[in-house]
């Protein structure tokens, strides 16, 4: 505990030879962990042995032990000591902190400060500092020279440049203290050096410097740093823990295990603490606690505070290298050291051989003194701290002791040392054991001091006697006059001085009265004080018995050990009944953490939980015992004073690693000892909690075997060994412990994996190399990858390859070796397979090059066909349709119930257009392709007359239907509108586009209806004549030939219908009025609009002006001209024929001149004629002259060259009946009885080849037969492209060999062959036969 006196005196000693401090060695410094901590008194007592070597000590308690402050600063008021360093004075605190901080940073600097004069007068830095602050700074007052104005405030006279002088001071010594606190951290003086200038200035007697000090302040008066229940501070939840923290300094001293806690009254200073408010330099001296009491510091805040302690063994040494320096101050003073006046350097003492230890107490730590060590020290800063005194049972000797130190001293004592015997006495029964024998030895001593002391004043003849309540006096009334002990016990008075006492050692020092006048007065006879101290006894008895049967437990021979549970109830009885925690008590229980240590330890090793760790990577544990260790493991459980039931299973447990020791080293002797044997010699180690120094020779034998099995292994089967296989196999062989087997397969195994590496990156760039490998090449390779034991991912890549080649090209040959015409899915198959193959094939350019012609064709016969922007498809365009209304949406299909023609399979239903092109698509030949687009016709005829029928039934119906719905908005009829000729639905003229009325009445065909362009026949035929010469099929191939097909026999049927002479205009046929009943109401003329002035809806020839003028129209909602002939006024041929006129994707003149004979108005002449029942001959022949109008231009041209060559008429009709043109034609269905859909369903439902067949493009003559022999026509052409397909051209030669050729071989378009003489090669050449 810190303590100063008023004024200390001047120094004794100094420092070393040279004149410079030398701090003394550190004092230990203890940090408890929160268990320790939790009983203060317990750890004292542990760190004694310890720390009572050095005097004093350091704690750090744990960090998070903050506890709050709770001390109000602000109204803490005191007046300081002044203790004189040097000559300076300082009028306030705040003023000397200053000035303390300015000498800190110019020693620093390496500079020491030296305050200047002005005028004469010390310079006030402080009063200097705050004034130029207040007037902003530095540069501000240097910008508006206000120096002589700061000069005038520091009482300064006027005129005599003091401004510039102060200027000068002040940016010489303060600016650059005020940049530097300017700065992001202030760095702190060092401790070393302030305590250097502190012995300096103590040891210096030219200076004198003056500080103060805020010490012994009551904290009963001015309150507590600490927290205390009922204070002033508010405490959070998590603070109020501190309130009854034994380390809290409010309660250390009247802890249980405190002696002091015996004391009722309040010592200032023991039992309730004081405060100290230090500064820089304030110090406390040379001194010893109160009763040579334990004192404990903390300090709350500040700067830290340095102190020096002395054990106290060497209290006397101390006391005794002072008296002889300075012998003069201890003969006035033989108490000098207690009056806490005296200051001597460390380094005097120990140059005397006295041991002083230092520390340098931060904020948060407590510093502990030992009984009678003294200490001292000095405040490093401004800072706050805390003490307080306590004592504990070891230090009751001490207090006695003490006692009897002070009365030869003849110095106070601040309270009745067996006053608080007594009083410990008298609570015997719940006094701790260990206080209790320690005040039972106590109170022996006492007792016999005290029964000689009342036998020595009885025969000084003292025979009165009293009994006196001495603790109810005050201490200064019960005081021995003499050596100012306090009396207790007993003391003596004479009636001649009344209320004066002198204890029983100075009876002759009271007064000059014989001694049968004075007075024996007492607290207690001595009968009363040995029962007192017999309760003492006997709680004493208890704890002794207890430590009887502690050393029998622990010094028991082998047969009579007890049980550790034996030990732990020996600890729980000592808890129980608190025993002290003496020595015997922490051997007790170290022995018994020592044997749950080696019991847990010996559970471990027999439960073996280390295995995992085993298991998972192995490595020795920090905790595991060598065999040797377990082996003096075995023998310490054998030696412990206890008996563990783990020890016999341990002993046997060492048995069986010594055997497997055994077995190992046998095993590991062997060449090569198999990988299952190792395993289970290392399972059986799992069981063993212990280093085995065999277990990493074990576990590099068992690597090497498992690899070299792995190796074998993998090689057994070569088409699984990969080449990461032998990389992996090979980075573990890498890492493992060199052995010869292990070389030896790693040398294979690296050779192998090069030679693999070579061919699988040779066969990796084979099948990367551009332009591509021969077949037979990458056979080879292939053939030399095979021999390599392993497999290689691009050899089988390549391999693969080879394979595929061969594939294809065997599926090429099959396809040229078929005989038939190469399928366009069956062509781009084979490319998109070969394109893959990294082989170079020497079919695939041409099959890519025949492919690509296809794409050509079809690009060409989209742009032919297909309209602008057109929805349709190619082939939706050239095949019959098959999503017309009724039947091809709505209607439930039906079965074909007709009969096929005998040896005819029936061809599947096509329901859609995906369906019709898969069929065609699978059509091996082009006859199947046609009969199922037949059937696809007949479908659509069938769907499409009823279409018809309905729609113009539900037009023509006098019932009026107010659901009826027509036109692309599906809302009822309102004109104007238009029909259209091949659906005969119904549509408004807003919502549709129709020809404009100053072009005249059109064929109009709705969005629906018209599918395409209708190109006429002469652009169609070139593209099926290029068709045949790239000789693939294709669906739309298919559909063209059979589109032509269908034309020609539309034309040949509508010829016979024009020549027959039956076709009547429709007006001799319809009435009038048709429509009137049921449209009068809608009727009306509205004004006709049109969107575009040629709609592409509209189909391009006019018609009649007798279109516009029937009256059968005249009351329908439909425009002038906008109306179709009704079905009820055509026959079912005639309607039949325009109805797939208009299915036809192609322009035919016949359609168009169809249109003008039903259109027509006749003569009167006409009329006439068809009354008459005979036809002449003229128009016979004029008939025949329409059908021979479409003869074709093979006959003309034959016939030109007749006419060339002068032959007769005769002459031409023999050549117009025998040399009918080579020339293989689509075999066209040619129908002789009626034209109707139905009757050819009737007749096999498609269009089967038949006598009746007409030539392409158009019927060259009447005749319908054939030669059958043109089949086997042979073209003379050189270089014959053997065109095949259901129609080949061929052309004559003019010259004179008369040979037939195909028109591709010899580069004729048959336009070009109908139009112009064709002379071959042969008859072209000069000298040739015949040439003109």
């Amino acid at each position: 505990m810190e303590a100063p006196g008023p004024r200390p005196a001047p120094a004794l000693g100094g420092p070393g030879p040279l004149g410079e401090f030398l701090p003394p060695p550190e004092c230990p410094v203890f940090e408890p962990s929160w268990e320790e901590f939790a009983d203060p008194f317990a750890f004292i007592h542990k760190i004694r042995p310890i720390a009572e070597q050095t005097g004093i000590c350091k704690v750090r308690p744990p960090p998070d032990w903050q506890p709050p402050f709770a001390c109000d600063v602000d109204k803490l008021h005191f007046t300081p000591r002044i203790q004189r360093l040097n000559e300076l004075e300082a009028q306030t605190r705040v003023k000397l902190n200053f000035l303390d901080q300015i000498a800190k940073y110019w020693e620093l600097q390496g500079s020491t400060l030296k305050i200047p004069h002005v005028e004469r007068k010390i310079l006030d830095l402080f009063q200097l500092n705050k004034l130029v602050a207040e007037e902003g700074g530095f540069a501000v007052v240097c910008k508006d020279r206000k120096w002589t104005k700061i000069a005038t405030k520091m009482g300064f006279a006027p005129g005599k440049a003091v401004g510039s002088h102060i200027r000068g001071h002040y940016e010489r010594i303060l600016n650059p203290y005020n940049l530097f606190l300017s700065g992001d951290s202030l760095r702190m003086v060092p401790t070393e050096l302030v305590e250097k200038e502190f012995w300096r200035l103590v040891s210096t007697i030219e200076e004198d410097v003056t500080v103060e000090y805020g010490a012994d302040i009551a904290s009963k008066e001015f309150g507590s740093g600490f927290p205390v229940r009922d204070g002033k501070v508010k405490l959070s939840p998590e603070e109020e823990e501190y309130l009854d923290s034994g380390w809290n300094l409010n309660n250390m001293p009247v802890m249980e295990q405190s002696v002091l806690a015996h004391i009722t009254a309040d010592i200032c200073g023991m039992k309730l603490p004081w405060l100290y408010v230090g500064m820089c330099f304030s110090s406390f001296c040379w001194h010893i606690e109160d009763h040579w009491s334990y004192s404990i510091n903390y300090l709350h805040w500040g700067e830290p505070k340095t102190w020096y302690g002395v054990p106290g063994y060497a209290a006397e040494q101390l006391e005794t290298v002072m008296k002889r320096l300075a012998p003069e101050l201890f003969i006035s003073q033989p108490d000098l050291l207690h009056q806490l006046v005296t200051i001597m350097n460390p380094n005097t003492l120990m140059t005397h051989e006295v041991p002083v230890y230092r520390t340098n107490q931060c904020a948060g730590e407590f510093v502990i003194t030992f009984p009678r060590a003294y200490h001292s020290g000095f405040n490093q800063g401004f800072n706050f701290a805390e003490a307080v005194n306590f004592c504990t049972v070891d230090w009751l000797p001490l207090g006695r002791q003490c006692v009897e130190h002070y009365r030869l001293l003849h110095r106070y004592c601040v309270f009745s040392h067996d006053e608080m015997i007594c009083k410990m006495a008298s609570k015997a029964d719940v006094l701790d054991v260990v206080v209790a024998s320690t005040v039972q030895k106590d109170m022996a001593i006492m007792i016999e001091d005290e029964k000689a002391l009342r036998e020595t004043v009885r025969k000084l003849g003292v025979i009165d006697s009293e009994r006196m309540d001495f603790e109810l006096l005050p201490d200064d009334e019960r005081q021995c006059v003499k050596c100012k002990t306090t009396c207790f016990m007993s003391a003596i008075s004479c009636s001649c001085k009344p209320g004066l006492l002198v204890c029983l050692h100075h009876v002759k020092e009271l007064c000059s009265c014989p001694s049968y006048k004075y007075k024996l007065r007492y607290r207690y006879t001595l009968d009363d004080l040995y029962p007192m101290m017999n309760a003492l006894k006997l709680r004493a008895e208890s704890y002794n018995e207890w430590a009887l049967n502690v050393n029998e437990a622990l010094e028991a021979k082998i047969n009579k050990k007890k049980s550790l549970v034996s030990f732990k109830a020996l600890i729980e009885e000592s808890e129980m009944k608190k025993f002290p925690d003496n020595d015997l008590l922490r051997h007790l229980r170290l022995v018994t953490q020592d044997a749950e240590k080696c019991a847990s330890v010996a559970q471990q090793l027999l439960n073996g939980k280390r295995q995992t760790r085993y298991r998972s990577g192995g490595g020795k544990s920090h905790n595991q015992l060598t065999v040797n260790e377990l082996r003096q493991f075995v023998s310490q459980l054998h030696a412990l004073p206890c008996v563990l039931s783990q020890t016999p299973l341990l002993k046997d447990l060492l048995n069986r690693v010594e055997d497997f020791q055994q077995h190992s080293q046998k095993l590991l002797s062997e060449e090569m000892p198999s990988a299952a044997e190792l395993q289970d010699l290392l399972d059986v180690s799992f069981e063993f909690d212990v280093e085995l120094p065999q277990l990493a020779e074990m576990r590099v034998r068992l690597e090497q075997a498992h690899w070299l099995e792995e190796v074998q292994q993998a090689c057994l089967d070569p088409s699984s060994l990969t080449l990461d296989d032998m990389r992996r196999l090979i980075d573990l062989g890498v890492g493992l412990a060199p052995y010869s087997a292990v070389e030896k397969a790693m040398a294979r195994l690296q050779e192998l994996l090069t030679v693999s590496e070579h061919w699988d990156d040779k066969a990796r760039s084979l099948l990367k190399a551009r332009p591509r490998h021969s077949l037979n090449s990458l056979a080879t390779v292939v053939k030399e990858i095979e021999e390599i034991p392993a497999y290689l991912p691009n050899g089988a890549a390549l391999k693969d390859s080879v394979q595929r080649a061969r594939d294809w090209l065997q599926d090429v040959e099959a396809l040229q070796a078929g005989g038939r015409v190469p399928v366009l899915d069956t062509l781009i198959e084979l490319v998109t397979r070969g394109r893959s193959i990294p082989v170079h094939l020497n079919s695939l350019p041409r099959l890519e090059s025949l492919v690509a012609e296809v794409h050509v064709w079809k690009e060409c016969a989209a742009n032919t066909f297909l309209t602008e922007n057109s929805s349709y498809s190619l082939l939706e365009v050239l095949c019959p349709r098959c999503d017309i209304g009724l039947l091809g949406l709505k209607r439930k299909q039906r079965k074909l119930k007709e009969p096929l023609p005998s040896g005819k399979k029936r061809s599947p239903r096509v329901e859609s257009l995906s369906d019709l092109e898969r069929a065609l698509t699978e059509s091996r030949e082009t006859a199947s392709a046609m009969a199922t687009l037949g059937e696809a016709r007949l479908r659509e005829m069938e769907a499409l007359q009823s279409l018809r029928q309905a729609n113009e039934g539900k037009l023509l119906s006098p019932v009026q239907d107010v659901e009826m719905k027509v036109c692309l908005c599906q809302k009822a009829p309102a004109a104007p509108m238009i029909q259209c000729e091949l659906c005969r639905d119904a549509f408004h003229t807003g919502c549709v586009a129709v020809p404009s009325i100053a072009q005249g009445p059109r064929i109009w065909l709705c969005p629906h209806c018209r599918r395409s362009e209708k190109p006429p026949l002469e652009k169609i035929l070139p593209l099926l004549a290029s068709l045949q010469r790239i000789r693939v099929r294709l669906p739309e191939g298919d559909a063209l030939r059979y589109m032509i097909e269908r034309t020609v026999n539309w034309q040949h049927r509508a010829r016979q219908l024009l020549s027959s002479g039956n076709l009547q205009p429709t007006q001799e046929r319809t009435g009038s009025g048709l429509l009137c009943g049921r449209r009068q109401a809608a009727a009306g003329q509205a004004p006709e609009t049109s969107k575009l002035s040629q709609p592409p809806a509209s189909t391009s020839f006019s018609l009649p002006g007798a279109w516009d003028g029937r009256t059968s129209y005249l009351h329908s909602p439909f425009s002038a001209g906008r109306s179709c002939i009704p079905l009820h006024g055509l026959s079912p041929e005639v309607s039949e024929l325009l109805m797939e006129a208009q299915l036809l994707q192609v322009s035919l003149p016949e359609i168009q001149e169809l249109y003008q004979m039903l259109l027509a108005k006749p003569s009167p002449a006409q009329q006439a004629d068809r009354s008459s029942p005979v036809r002449p001959s003229s128009e016979k022949s004029d008939g025949c002259r329409g059908k021979r109008d479409g003869v074709s231009g093979l006959e003309s041209k034959l016939k030109r060259r007749l006419e060339r060559e002068g032959l007769s008429s005769e002459r031409w009709d023999r050549v117009a009946k025998t040399r009918t043109p080579k020339k293989k034609r689509i075999k066209l269905s040619h129908r002789k009885d009626t034209n109707s859909f139905k009757l050819e369903r009737a007749r096999g439902h498609e269009l089967v080849p038949s006598a009746d067949t007409q030539s392409l493009p158009a019927d060259a003559s009447c005749s319908e037969h054939e030669d059958s022999g043109d089949e086997d026509a042979v073209c003379p052409a050189v270089s014959c492209l053997q065109p095949e397909g259901d129609e080949v051209d061929w052309v004559q030669c003019d010259g004179s060999c008369n040979r037939w050729f195909h028109q591709v071989c010899v580069g004729v378009c048959p336009e070009t062959a109908e139009e112009e003489d064709y002379v071959c090669a042969c008859c072209a050449a000069p000298g040739a036969p015949g040439r003109s």
